[in-house]
């Protein structure tokens, strides 16, 4: 899962050292798992991570696992997509796995022009097993 993408010149401080720990997790972290890891840089405050992971999942450099009230730096660098963003969670492993599907994402856009509802943000979570814990099972 560890990702090893080039940091944006432009973040903070914080926001770097947020980025830089979830680039190289294994799998997802929640705020205070970053923290734990980055005491040692002079993070102590919670709010210093929450500000810091609320702007990388506004420029789509991360993304929020609601069900896992966790996080996970983008998986394509160069994405930073508005639209339909998908993961497989492996409930074994927790291996986290992102993609994107065009159709699902036309079919549910056809659905909210017709509704008139306003999409900010669609985030699709898939549960069960990995190919890797299928096998083993």
């Amino acid at each position: 899962m560890a990702h090893d993408h080039p940091i944006p010149a432009d973040l903070t401080r914080n926001q770097e050292l947020v980025l830089g720990t979830l680039n190289h997790s294994a799998g997802p972290l929640s705020a205070y798992d970053i923290l734990d890891r980055l005491r040692g840089e002079g993070l102590r405050a919670p709010l210093q991570v929450y500000r810091a992971l609320d702007k990388l999942v506004e420029r789509g450099l991360a993304h929020r696992l609601e069900s896992l009230n966790a996080f996970v730096a983008c998986a394509d660098v160069h994405c930073h997509r508005k639209g339909l963003i998908a993961f497989a969670i492996c409930e074994r492993c927790g291996k986290v796995d992102e993609f994107a599907d065009a159709v699902i994402e036309e079919r549910l856009g056809g659905w909210a022009e017709t509704e008139g509802f306003t999409v900010e943000r669609t985030t699709m979570e898939i549960r069960g097993r990995c190919s890797e814990c299928a096998k083993a099972a």
